[in-house]
């Protein structure tokens, strides 16, 4: 099973162990940055924008950051987290159509409390950096790999328990859903309803639902 929950921070992989009081610190900083650059952009926000709003100093944010990519690949692991533990505990087990659908459901109602506004936190970082990062890139393509996997790995055990078709592909019906999601979430975003989205994730689960031994002809 993929571990949805957790992330090694590989931006930081070298960096001395942290206190606790460090460690809290550190957090505080990345969130000020996530929440920064989700409403204004990763080109919007400042060091001294996350300064401020993290009430710290700047000696404090380049103790824990050798520059301004190091966060930002911090921001993408912690918005990366946000965004998969959200989704629990139904992204762990989507090994049946009544949990893809309760799933879908559980999508759809975040996009609503959050008045469509935003997008993927996910997605929202991959559109400014895909581009001119490639490290970030990397990262966010690790992200999203996260996602994919529950998916798949929630359509292989259907398959291996003889829910869904012998030739049913698990890896291309993961990519599917997750690509459907990630267009449903940008017309969501653009248009302000959920329509789009619950368009794109209802049609692929009435694909998927096609490959089930129970509806197969």
């Amino acid at each position: 099973m993929t571990r949805t929950g957790t992330h090694t921070d590989t931006a930081d992989a070298t960096a001395p162990r942290l206190t606790r009081k460090g460690l809290v610190t550190r957090g505080r900083i990345v969130a000020a940055a996530a929440d920064l650059m989700f409403e204004r952009g990763v080109a919007g926000t400042s060091t001294d924008d996350v300064r401020a709003a993290a009430g710290v100093s700047t000696s404090q944010i380049y103790h824990y950051f050798t520059d301004k990519n190091a966060l930002i690949r911090a921001v993408i692991a912690h918005q990366t987290d946000a965004v998969l533990d959200a989704q629990e505990p139904l992204l762990s087990r989507l090994d049946s159509m009544a949990a893809l659908r309760a799933w879908r459901d559980l999508v759809v109602d975040l996009q609503r409390q959050r008045h469509c506004e935003g997008g993927c936190p996910i997605g929202s970082l991959a559109s400014e950096l895909s581009e001119g990062d490639p490290q970030a890139r990397a990262d966010l393509v690790d992200g999203f790999a996260r996602w994919e996997g529950a998916i798949r790995d929630g359509l292989h055990a259907m398959r291996d328990r003889g829910d869904l078709r012998a030739d049913a592909d698990p890896e291309r019906l993961a990519l599917a859903t997750l690509a459907a999601l990630q267009g449903g979430l940008l017309l969501t975003q653009m248009r302000r309803e959920t329509a789009p989205l619950e368009a794109a994730l209802d049609s692929m689960l009435d694909i998927i639902e096609r490959w089930t031994v129970t509806t197969a002809g």
